[in-house]
C-alpha cells in the first residue's frame, strides 16, 4: 500500500498529489508536463515535496511534519527510467547482479533464474548492452531493479522511446510482469493504450493535481473525465471469463456479467479472466433486439448518464449490471431514440473491435 498526500511548487506549477494504492499496477496518466515524473521521483526520493508526507506499507518515507526524509537507497525501490541506463562494458548477466549486490541477503526475493525466466532474458545473458533491440534493453533494466528485491517499482515512461514494434516486443513481458512478480508497480504514461492494458488503478494527473484516482474501468466510465482520458481513445474496461473456442470461426466466446460475446480467437482456456478494452466510437445502441444484422455481440442494459458534447456527438453510458460502457453517438440519433437515463437498450458491438487483454487466474 502506498499513499501519498504531498506538495510542492513547480517552476509555474504546484504539484499537489494525494492518493493511494494497493497491489498491481497503478498508472500515473496525464500529458506530458503534468507532474507525472515529478511525483513518482518524490517517492523515490529524488525530488523532496515542501509539505506533506509518503507512506508504504503503513511506513514513512517522507513526513514534513517531523522532518523525515528516508534516503533513497534505504527506500527499497526499484527505479525504472525511460532509458534504460545499463553499464556498457558488462554483460547482461552482470548487469542484472548489479542491483543484486546493494540488497542484504536477507532481504533478497526471487532468484536470478526466475527474474531471467519471467523476462525471456536467457539467450541475451552473454551479450553486451550494445548488441540489444531498445526492448531487450528495458527488459534487462526491468530485471535489474526487480534483482534488487524492491518493496515497489516505480516505472517512468519505460516504452516512451520504443517504435511500435518494440513496444509490441516488450508488453506481454509487462503483463506477466503485472501478474507474475508480485511487486507493486506505479507506472507513469502519458499513452491511453498502455495504461488500459496493464493498470488496475489509474490516477489522472492534470496540471500538477490529481483529477481522479480509482480503478480503472470506473475512472475509464466516468463521462466528466472525457477531457482528460481523450475522447478519441475514450472507452471501457470489461471483465470477462472466456467460455470456449470456436474453432471453424476462429472466434472466442466470452462471458460479460453472464452476457456472450464473440471476439477474435485468443489462445486461453475456459474459465481464463479476461479483460476488454471497447472504444466508446464502437458501440451502437438499439432500443429494441435488431434482425438480421451482422453485430454479433448484444449487450443488454439500461441508460445510465447522457452528456451532450459541442458540436454533433454526445456520450452516454450504459449499465450492464455493474460496470459501465460508453457509447460516442450523435446527438440527433440520442434524441431520435428517446436515449434517457434509465431506458432499457441493446449495446451492439463488432467482434472486430473488441480489444483483449489477458489477465492472470484470480484476477479481476
Amino acid at each position: 500500500m502506498l499513499e501519498v498526500d504531498i506538495e510542492r511548487p513547480l517552476g509555474a506549477l504546484t504539484l499537489r498529489a494525494a492518493f493511494g494504492t494497493s497491489a498491481g499496477v497503478t498508472a500515473l496518466f496525464g500529458r506530458s508536463g503534468a507532474g507525472k515524473t515529478s511525483i513518482v521521483n518524490a517517492v523515490a526520493g529524488l525530488l523532496r515535496p515542501t509539505s506533506g508526507r509518503i507512506l508504504l506499507d503503513g511506513k514513512p518515507l517522507f513526513d514534513a511534519a517531523v522532518g523525515l526524509d528516508v534516503p533513497r537507497h534505504r527506500r527499497r525501490i526499484g527505479y525504472v527510467f525511460q532509458e534504460p541506463r545499463l553499464f556498457p562494458h558488462l554483460s547482461v548477466r552482470r548487469n542484472l547482479l548489479y542491483g543484486r549486490w546493494f540488497t542484504a541477503a536477507a532481504r533478497r526475493r526471487g532468484s536470478l533464474d526466475e527474474v531471467v525466466a519471467l523476462l525471456g532474458l536467457v539467450p541475451l545473458l552473454q551479450r553486451r548492452p550494445g548488441l540489444l533491440s531498445g526492448g531487450e534493453k528495458q527488459r534487462v533494466a526491468i530485471g535489474r531493479a526487480l534483482l534488487a528485491s524492491p518493496r515497489l517499482l516505480l516505472m517512468d515512461e519505460p516504452l516512451a522511446s520504443l517504435d511500435h514494434q518494440r513496444k509490441e516486443e516488450i508488453l506481454p513481458y509487462l503483463d506477466r510482469l503485472r501478474v507474475e512478480s508480485g511487486v507493486p508497480i506505479l507506472y507513469v504514461s502519458h499513452a491511453l493504450d498502455e495504461v488500459t492494458r496493464l493498470a488496475d488503478t489509474l490516477v489522472l494527473v492534470s496540471e500538477g493535481q490529481v483529477a481522479a484516482a480509482g480503478p480503472i474501468g470506473e475512472i475509464m466510465a466516468r463521462l466528466d473525465l472525457g477531457p482528460l482520458t481523450g475522447r478519441a481513445e475514450a472507452g471501457s474496461i470489461l471483465p470477462a471469463i472466456v467460455i470456449g473456442q470456436h474453432e471453424a470461426y476462429q472466434l472466442t466466446e466470452l462471458a460479460v456479467l453472464g452476457q456472450p460475446l464473440l471476439m477474435p480467437r485468443v489462445d486461453a482456456a475456459a474459465g481464463t479472466p479476461v479483460r476488454l478494452r471497447v472504444r466508446a466510437r464502437d458501440v451502437a445502441v438499439a432500443t429494441r433486439v435488431p434482425e438480421d444484422l451482422s453485430i454479433r455481440n448484444q449487450l443488454f442494459g439500461r441508460i445510465a448518464d447522457v452528456r451532450p458534447e459541442p458540436g454533433p456527438f454526445a456520450e452516454l453510458t450504459i449499465d450492464l449490471g455493474g460496470p459501465l460502457l460508453r457509447a460516442r453517438l450523435t446527438r440527433h440519433a440520442v434524441d431520435e431514440l428517446g436515449l434517457v437515463p434509465g431506458r432499457p437498450v441493446v449495446a451492439l458491438i463488432k467482434a472486430a473491435a473488441v480489444e483483449r487483454r489477458l489477465l492472470g487466474p484470480g484476477t479481476s
